[in-house]
């Protein structure tokens, strides 16, 4: 008889897995990203809120494919079943090639800039710094599952330490200049449309996880019921979260001094707090970023494991090894970094985070039309949760990611295209592994 997933986790557990999931790094430098964008302090605080309700919209959606195909390997899953299995390893390819080294090497050169910045060093060392910080997650997380959760586990209650306190102190500081609400301005000599596109997609970088909150549905214990109000409730307090700590930036620092500046947290911590209080605060946000990097190191690792384990990888014998201590799969790891290694070298953190977050969208659109697709070709399919306010709230969730793509394409062409023909390589690997199979 065939193990079933236990049907144990209620509201709390879910919501504290969606907020515990979304909130990393990304919202303490991706600010510097949105202003350079716009020049504006009301665009910004908008582009925040907008990116939540996108979101939440796209979180919601997804979770109805999550409650029908509970299996292990989440959304590369739902592809597989909504599309066949082409477009399932599309996506694993994806997340291997793209995705988690992507994050990696992007949060390693965020965590080596506020290094060099919080003990004033030279900025040649930017670089070595965040190789050793990548390298010494992936080395940690080599000593076994449970190390690497325990870091976790630890940098989940660092994380929330600045915010609260930036955010706590903050507010209630004297503004630097007063933001005015409306009307929703740009910097001088901006277009618009290209201001308001550019910042929408910088904010999807803070806002990314959510594609994992779903992956819980065949474990809880009223999907219908907790499935929808934990993302509704989780994804909308980091939405909040995210809004007042960008309008505690806003206010405590010119708007030129942030456009661009990825040491705009640091900057704002030191003014509110003064110098010790400010490294102090810089130190949590480095602990946060440390932890996030840590999470996608050990997600990722774990990918192309699942792939091989089903021979669905050139090399699989290699990627399916365990170490035989920790019960680590130490090849799909060292294979992780080296990629991660790599965009280090060649990349920035704006350069990475935009790219990883235009392939993922494309793979989160396939999910959003399957919703559709599979509404229609397979009404009978057991549905413990519906996506609430359906045709509508699904729309949302498409025509928004359908924006993010197309705005990329128009302005961040190369980026685009990189992104794209990195995925699609899959697609020659993917045949060309089904008439080679790996031979033990």
């Amino acid at each position: 008889m065939a193990k079933e997933l236990r049907r144990e986790i209620g509201t709390f557990t879910a919501l504290a897995t969606v907020m515990g999931t979304v909130i990393g790094g990304g919202v303490f430098f991706k600010t510097a990203s949105v202003v350079a964008a716009n020049h504006s302090a009301n665009m910004t605080l908008v582009a925040w809120i907008l990116g939540g309700v996108l979101t939440i919209c796209a979180g919601l959606t997804s979770a109805e494919l999550a409650a029908a195909i509970p299996r292990t390997g989440g959304a590369m899953r739902y592809l597989e079943y909504a599309y066949g299995k082409p477009v399932g390893f599309l996506m694993g390819w994806a997340q291997l090639l793209v995705y988690y080294p992507a994050n990696i090497a992007a949060l390693s050169i965020i965590f080596g800039t506020q290094w060099v910045a919080l003990f004033h060093l030279d900025s040649s060392w930017q670089l070595p710094v965040a190789v050793i910080c990548g390298l010494s997650i992936t080395g940690l997380n080599f000593l076994g599952a449970k190390v690497g959760g325990t870091v976790q586990s630890l940098a989940l209650v660092f994380k929330l330490i600045p915010i609260v306190v930036i955010v706590g102190i903050g507010l209630f500081a004297p503004a630097n200049d007063p933001i005015q609400w409306w009307p929703i301005t740009t910097g001088d000599h901006l277009n618009w449309g290209s201001a308001f596109s550019s910042s929408l997609l910088a904010t999807m970088f803070a806002y990314d996880g959510w594609i994992s909150i779903g992956n819980i549905a065949g474990e809880m214990k009223h999907p219908e019921r907790d499935l929808p109000r934990a993302i509704v409730i989780g994804l909308a307090g980091i939405t909040v979260i995210y809004t007042l700590v960008n309008l505690v930036f806003l206010k405590t620092l010119p708007i030129d001094l942030i456009a661009g500046n990825q040491n705009a947290a640091a900057d704002a911590s030191m003014k509110l707090f003064g110098q010790f209080g400010g490294k102090l605060v810089t130190i949590g946000i480095l602990i946060s970023v440390y932890g996030a990097i840590n999470g996608y190191t050990l997600t990722g690792m774990r990918v192309p494991f699942a792939m091989a384990a089903e021979d669905s990888l050139p090399f699989s014998k290699y990627f399916r090894r365990l170490s035989r201590r920790t019960y680590v799969p130490y090849f799909a790891g060292t294979v992780q970094f080296i990629i991660a290694l790599i965009m280090m070298l060649m990349g920035s953190f704006d350069l990475l985070t935009d790219m990883l977050v235009f392939v993922m969208w494309c793979f989160n659109c396939l999910i959003f039309i399957a919703v559709f697709k599979l509404r229609r070709t397979e009404p009978e399919l057991a549905r413990p949760y519906r996506v609430p306010g359906f045709p509508v709230i699904p729309l949302i969730a498409l025509l928004g990611g359908l924006f993010i793509l197309i705005t990329t394409l128009v302005t961040e062409t190369g980026l685009a295209v990189t992104g794209l023909a990195l995925t699609l390589i899959g697609l020659p690997v993917y045949y060309w592994h089904q008439h080679h199979p790996t031979v033990e």
